[in-house]
């Protein structure tokens, strides 16, 4: 193993052992704004028709709604990581809050489709400035080791309830209330971290001569931006359509690009000695494949509980309020699991759990009396999953200096967010190749089974690439 690879001895001797008063109300706060952004990301998926005929959208632009957030929070999030270690995470972090409070109180407001979208695109923006900060003044705040593992494992456990959370806060305040409160409720959110956050965070910042690789930025954020948009123009209409396979070829072609960029600039975004790591590589891969496996399968069980059991969009919603529990579960304990065996088998534990508990998916039936399997098998993922998420953010962003922090977490909060960007177009894809226009619920869960069978298949994998290269990553 390389000295990159090998956790800094110095500094996780120097790491406290308890948390402080004030290191508690820096987590909570931190935690609070992840969760809230968190729960962006899906509490309007149940309230889409209501919007769309509330302001007049037609059915083939409604999809924006979700795209022009997705497009712009996860486009930008490397960029914002940079720039938060360039002006200071604090800094951006705060400035971004008062931007996602002003774009959700515009959403809450709207009285057309412009408007909307506007405020959309700006809470993408926004999201994508504050997570890489607040990710980076976590991992800054908290030295490696196992308060870090913790912080990160609830961290991630509240950012996955998060957003389930958010489908169920959808349908619950659009049926009570009105699908405007999904955007309104941000608004003393982001106040109250506004005005409590200057007084706990100290600002954090890399060095201070670094200068921002412009080249590079443009390579990598117009190459996100065209590979996000063909995801989700794929998963509207196809890997087939001609969009989706040119804005998918323009943005890989773009990503490789960023890598030749990087290798010439002087003050590179990501320097190519850090693409080269082990730990960032494999990391990020492991992330990737949680992300997309886990927030697809709730896709999937959204399609089985409404289309093939007849459950409404409101009780499938609440029916996830167990994969909620379990990923809370699996966040809780992964630190301790972590301290015990090592982020890698921590990994590998996880992948396989997850594996597991998705491929018991296959034996659910036509009628309601599986859904015992369904809520087992989902909590128990859950928890693996979460296991996943933790090891891969600790594994992803340890080893690094605070200098670089930013960075490592804006790779990783992208990593997270084309991971639940790219998951649903996959497996709808996989379905409708199966199912076709038919509407008949035992089409639909044969299309629904082997798409469960595929994800399971990519998160076994997914388990033995992180065992086979990321052997000796682990902590003592």
């Amino acid at each position: 193993m390389s000295a990159l690879d090998e956790v800094p001895a110095a500094r996780a001797a120097d790491a406290p052992e308890r948390l402080t008063g004030r290191l508690k109300l820096v987590l909570v706060v931190l935690l609070i704004a992840q969760f809230m952004l968190a729960v962006d990301f899906s509490i309007l998926n149940v309230a889409l028709p209501v919007i769309g005929r509330g302001l007049g959208f037609s059915l083939a632009n409604l999809q924006w709604i979700a795209t022009a957030f997705a497009l712009s929070a996860a486009g930008f999030t490397l960029l914002f990581g940079r720039i938060a270690d360039i002006v200071g995470r604090r800094r951006l972090f705060l400035i971004g809050l008062a931007v996602l409070g002003v774009s959700s109180l515009v959403g809450g407001l709207a009285v057309n489709p412009e408007m909307l979208l506007i405020a959309r695109v700006s809470q993408g923006l926004a999201t994508a400035a504050v997570t890489p900060a607040g990710l980076s003044l976590l991992t800054s705040s908290f030295p490696e080791g196992p308060l870090r593992d913790k912080a990160l494992g609830l961290n991630g456990a509240l950012m996955s309830a998060g957003f389930t959370t958010g489908a169920v806060l959808g349908g619950v305040l659009t049926d009570l209330l009105s699908w405007r409160w999904a955007f309104f409720i941000n608004v003393p959110v982001a106040l109250a971290v506004l005005i409590i956050a200057p007084t706990v965070i100290a600002e954090s910042r890399g060095d201070d001569r670094a200068r921002l690789d412009v080249p590079g930025a443009l390579s990598v954020t117009v190459g996100l931006l065209a590979l996000v948009y063909g995801l989700t123009t794929a998963g509207e209409h196809g890997f087939g359509g001609t969009t989706a396979l040119i804005s998918l070829a323009v943005g890989v072609v773009l990503l490789v690009a960023f890598y030749f960029v990087e290798k010439r600039s002087a003050q590179p975004l990501v320097p190519v000695r850090i693409l080269q790591r082990r730990t960032v590589i494999w990391g990020n891969l492991a992330g990737l494949i949680a992300f997309v496996t886990e927030t697809s399968l709730v896709f999937l069980m959204t399609l089985y509980l409404q289309k093939v059991l007849g459950f409404s969009p409101l009780a499938a919603g609440l029916s996830f309020a167990v994969l909620g529990l379990g990923t809370v579960t699996g966040g809780v304990t992964a630190a301790r699991v972590i301290g015990k065996i090592g982020t890698t088998p921590t990994l590998v534990v996880g992948g396989v759990v997850q594996a597991v508990a998705t491929a018991a998916l296959l034996g659910l039936g036509d009628d309601r009396s599986w859904m015992w399997l369904l809520l087992l098998a989902t909590f128990v993922g859950g928890v693996g999953n979460m296991l996943v998420i933790v090891g891969f953010m600790v594994t992803a962003t340890s080893g690094l200096p605070d200098t670089e922090q930013g960075m490592a977490t804006g790779m990783a909060t992208m990593t997270q967010q084309i991971g639940i960007t790219m998951g649903t177009p996959i497996m709808s894809a996989i379905v409708t190749s199966r199912v076709g226009d038919s509407t008949d619920a035992t089409a639909i869960l044969d299309g629904v089974s082997t798409a469960v069978l595929v994800n399971a298949l990519i998160v076994a994998v997914g388990a033995v690439l992180a065992g086979l290269f990321l052997r000796g990553r682990q902590r003592t």
